[in-house]
């Protein structure tokens, strides 16, 4: 069984849909959930289903502290679910081609430091997009910038709000990641 490790910032709801799913597989589990956030919601959900929770700092992100606390747990993926920190490259270069990030939109339009959550839902449809959507792809040393491995498009025509752009594009995180982290550690091990 492969171990899977997320980590998060805040409420944790693609976190959630990831560890109901794996709850139900013989392919991979949910091991433990990393945040920088003390208060993340995330934290709660964790603790629900009797998973670890690792709180830790930015400097721990980058001193090794977190890689060392990684190396303990010998994770075969890393899933990026909503946490809004730089990775660190000794932890990406430790694990490579086994750290994964969901991006809310179609990369490599709306990446980059600072989009993120409704920042990039902001910046779609102030631009008047059609469509949006989600890009899951491996984490390298810039933001948003490693090869992709899946993506998924929705028309957001019908969106007056980043709120409602959101809504949609939640629908879609919700039904494709967990998918694809299994289709993933099936190709992978």
């Amino acid at each position: 069984m492969q171990k899977i490790v997320l980590f998060a910032s805040g409420n944790g709801s693609n976190a959630e849909k990831i560890i109901l799913h794996f709850k139900k597989s013989s392919l991979g589990n949910v091991v433990a959930i990393f945040t920088n956030n003390p208060h993340a919601k995330v934290l709660e959900k964790a603790k629900h289903h009797d998973i670890q929770g690792v709180v830790f700092n930015k400097v721990e992100l980058n001193d090794g502290t977190v890689l060392e606390k990684l190396d303990e747990i010998q994770p075969n993926l890393i899933v990026l679910a909503g946490f809004l920190l730089k990775f660190p490259e000794e932890i990406i270069n430790f694990y490579p081609q086994r750290v994964i990030n969901i991006h809310p939109a179609l990369l490599p339009n709306y990446g980059g430091k600072g989009m993120y959550g409704m920042h990039v839902h902001k910046a779609v449809l102030d631009n008047k997009e059609i469509e949006t959507g989600i890009t899951i792809h491996y984490v390298n040393g810039n933001y948003d910038e490693g090869e992709f491995i899946f993506q998924k498009s929705v028309n957001i025509e019908d969106c007056i709000t980043p709120e409602d752009v959101a809504k949609k594009v939640q629908e879609l995180e919700h039904q494709y990641f967990p998918e694809v982290i299994e289709k993933f550690i099936s190709n992978n091990s």
